[in-house]
């Protein structure tokens, strides 16, 4: 009888400390909790994580802050907390810092090459902040969709950042980690590219300027015509008009004395004939016509 009463006591017990154990961890992770997770994964990449090395990612991966992500082909999205995407271009490595509470966020992402895009659905609460961050400029949000890519052309490295929807505020950073003081705000259509040589950090154009759609990537703009198809995304840019980047027609203008001598429809990436015709005995077209079709082009005759 004794030996029975002990252990429905000691049964007790166990059952009371397993609350105390689980009300203890709940009570932790309601103070310490971000989600922060591979959302979607398809293709080559890896995780880099402080000793751990490199992991092979996959979907539903748990995240750390610190970890260095990159993609190599593919698709790979993160999601931080509920309401935060974040959607890597292919060749693009990041470094993800996030700390604080899902009501007290600090998000930064460090760009080391490529591009992303960044969407955040609910505007962040006054404590919380997101930042995304290049080797010459720094970005930050309050709540909007907006894309960054860095590339480096003659040895002079550029950011782009595009504002799709929402506004946000862009600062340069100097060679020696110093931001400027000037914020320069990029609203809902407009795009800024920051440049830096051996001498110079500065913004390419006096303001911002409307955003360049067909020079984007195509992923990037399939990624925009479904946000538009899908959740009824308004953008300065429609549906159909995506479609025609992606897949053309385009039209092929030959002129001639700043008249049009003719025009040819032509696919994307398809190539435009040389005119059998030519509007002058000496002279020729301006282009060279091994070159793929992306847009709208005009080839001007050359004497």
């Amino acid at each position: 009888m004794s030996k029975k009463i002990i252990a429905i006591i000691a049964g007790a017990v166990a059952t009371i400390a397993a609350v105390a154990v689980t009300f203890v961890a709940v009570g932790n992770k309601e103070k310490t909790y971000r989600l922060l997770k591979m959302f979607e994964f398809e293709g080559t990449g890896i995780v880099s994580r402080e000793g751990k090395g490199d992991i092979t990612p996959y979907a539903n991966m748990v995240l750390e802050s610190g970890d260095k992500i990159s993609l190599d082909t593919g698709i790979l999205t993160i999601q931080a907390d509920d309401d935060k995407f974040i959607h890597l271009d292919p060749h693009t490595t990041i470094q993800l810092i996030a700390t604080g509470t899902s009501s007290n966020s600090k998000t930064s992402i460090e760009i080391i090459e490529g591009g992303i895009t960044s969407d955040i659905r609910n505007k962040l609460s006054v404590d919380s902040t997101y930042e995304v961050n290049s080797p010459n400029s720094a970005m930050s949000v309050r709540g909007t969709i907006f894309y960054t890519y860095t590339y480096e052309i003659d040895g002079v490295k550029y950011t782009r950042t595009c504002c799709f929807e929402g506004e946000v505020v862009s600062k340069l950073v100097y060679k020696d980690g110093k931001e400027s003081v000037e914020e320069v705000s990029v609203l809902k259509g407009k795009e800024v590219i920051v440049y830096e040589d051996d001498t110079t950090t500065d913004y390419l154009y006096s303001e911002p300027q409307d955003i360049d759609y067909e020079t984007l990537p195509d992923d990037v703009l399939i990624w925009l015509r479904d946000m538009i198809d899908n959740e009824n995304k308004k953008f300065t840019i429609t549906s159909p008009e995506i479609t025609r980047i992606l897949e053309g027609p385009f039209y092929v203008t030959f002129v001639y004395n700043g008249i049009e001598f003719g025009r040819q429809t032509v696919g994307r990436n398809e190539l435009a004939e040389e005119p059998v015709m030519r509007p002058a005995g000496t002279g020729y077209w301006g282009f060279d016509f091994s070159t793929p079709i992306k847009h709208d082009t005009t080839i001007e005759w050359t004497e």
